[in-house]
């Protein structure tokens, strides 16, 4: 098993080399997949209408090609679901990451090809496992396992094996052979679709594995060490793994966890590392021991736009290219990838730390919203949500905001809710359940957290006196104008402003 380790642990260093490389050359590398990506789509549907075959600069490409939402490209997906093909991409397309709802849909799917599936994510799990293995030359992390926990996936067309499902799901169903056999649990296991039942398998078979690293979203991977945990009896991970050196994590923010995972994971040489991966593409990885710093990844079949704060909104942004981007400024996102999707918004912001190399960290969205558990509930969720609890409690409501309670280690994390009504329900606890109830409607991924109240449990309600909100504004002199009040926050730092401005609101819990 050494030997192992060590040949392993080599080969993935040989990709720094590659790296470097772009790092040193990064527009000379983002135009050169510009013009594969170009050249690469120019007779699809999509490159005829709109003459890639006479497109020959990024400038030209902004000109000719609209900025797309997930709306835009929905029709030209769901034909290539139907099993059209050569529609936005050449190569044939029947993978689909389900991935959370937009403003019309309870989700959406983004279209894996194989080019994205082996160029982009695939790539990035390799390029995780290189940096770690440059910057820690003693690693061990070959010699055991790697625990993953994946989602599931259901057949579109069982005939040509297409399918739709979590990415967890479609990268762990294609896995490579080197990848698949140091991975746990089985794939059977790890794609179950009954999450509770698959909690109780995954604690059985890996608890008995010799893990050395864990991949996940911290959510979900402090759920399933806690409840390996009490299987066992035990309070310390160490005890289980005692082998166990680093947690690649990404999917949504590491800090309100950390300390959790700090509690039940003291083995001295513990280390945690960061990635910024999506359905969309895998983007960045954190490739120097510092926080919130990732390197954005320049060669993953992805070309990259970023539109200012205040072009956000417009049907037509200016959008800057790598070269023009500033340190410390916010920007939306746009990219066209090798899975057919072109200049599409994926709703993210980033701040550039650093240019030369270009480094990032993840600043929000380019909407208000609440992903402390993977959940991505969106405004719009919550005023549909929140229409229908009204409507079928007669009540009227004027304000609200949330934010989200995290989970610790014995208790499921949850959603706060600040609400002022003129007409107040004469039942709290049905608004409460007709709130709940709407938002597993409309958000797979909010239905999907709460299932068993493990992840997030059931909404916590504070009714607030008439005028509260009004009387926050005041205090922060934003009265009158563009102000608002916030509706979702992904931390407590408002609702916190808010409470602490309001005489003692009155919890209502059911």
């Amino acid at each position: 098993m050494p030997i192992i380790n060590s040949i392993l642990s080599w080969w993935m260093k040989k990709r720094i080399h590659q790296i470097d490389l772009f790092v040193k050359y990064p527009n000379e590398v983002q135009r050169e997949w510009f013009g594969e990506l170009m050249q690469s789509a120019r007779n699809t549907e999509w490159g005829c209408k709109y003459n890639y075959h006479k497109i020959e600069t990024e400038q030209q490409y902004k000109e000719s090609v609209p900025v797309q939402s997930y709306e835009d490209l929905k029709p030209y997906i769901s034909r290539i679901m139907a099993g059209e093909q050569n529609v936005l991409w050449p190569t044939e397309t029947k993978w689909f990451a389900k991935s959370s709802g937009t403003t019309n849909d309870k989700s959406k799917f983004i279209p894996v090809t194989k080019e994205a599936l082996e160029e982009c994510h695939y790539k990035g799990g390799k390029d995780m496992l290189s940096f770690y293995c440059d910057q820690y030359e003693d690693t061990q992390i070959f010699t055991g396992k790697t625990l993953m926990m994946g989602g599931s996936s259901q057949s579109i067309d069982p005939h040509i094996d297409s399918y739709h499902g979590d990415l967890s799901s479609i990268i762990i169903r294609n896995l490579p052979f080197w990848a698949e056999i140091r991975r746990t649990p089985d794939q059977e296991t790890a794609l179950m679709k009954d999450f509770e039942l698959k909690l109780e398998k995954m604690t059985h078979i890996t608890a008995n594995e010799n893990v050395t690293s864990l991949s996940g979203v911290p959510s979900w991977m402090l759920i399933l060490l806690n409840k390996i945990l009490t299987s066992k009896g035990l309070d310390s991970i160490d005890k289980i793994w005692p082998n166990l050196e680093v947690f690649f994590h990404g999917g949504v923010a590491f800090t309100p966890y950390k300390n959790q995972f700090e509690k039940i994971i003291t083995l001295p040489n513990m280390r945690y590392m960061e990635t910024y991966n999506a359905s969309e593409g895998f983007f960045g990885i954190q490739d120097l021991n510092t926080k919130n710093e990732l390197l954005l990844m320049l060669d993953y079949g992805i070309y990259y736009e970023f539109a200012p704060m205040e072009e956000w909104e417009k049907e037509y942004p200016k959008t800057l290219s790598l070269d023009e981007v500033e340190v410390g400024v916010n920007y939306a996102i746009i990219i066209s990838t090798n899975a057919g999707l072109w200049r599409y918004k994926i709703g993210d912001t980033v701040c550039f730390t650093s240019k030369y190399p270009f480094r990032i960290k993840v600043s929000g969205r380019t909407k208000h919203f609440i992903n402390a558990f993977g959940e991505e509930l969106i405004i719009d969720n919550a005023e549909v949500a929140l229409k229908y609890a009204c409507e079928a409690c007669d009540s009227v409501l004027v304000e609200y905001t949330a934010a989200p309670v995290y989970l610790t280690n014995d208790k499921s994390g949850k959603h706060e809710w600040l609400l002022e009504f003129s007409k107040p329900p004469s039942n709290i606890n049905a608004f409460a359940e007709a709130l709940d109830h709407k938002l597993m409607q409309i958000n797979s991924d909010y239905e999907a957290k709460r299932k068993g109240n493990m992840a997030l449990g059931f909404p916590i309600l504070r009714q607030v006196s008439k005028g509260s909100f009004y009387k926050w504004l005041k205090t922060k002199d934003k009265l009158g104008g563009q102000n608002k009040v916030p509706r979702l926050s992904n931390d407590r730092k408002i609702i916190e402003e808010i409470l602490k401005s309001l005489e003692t609101p009155k919890p209502i819990q059911v």
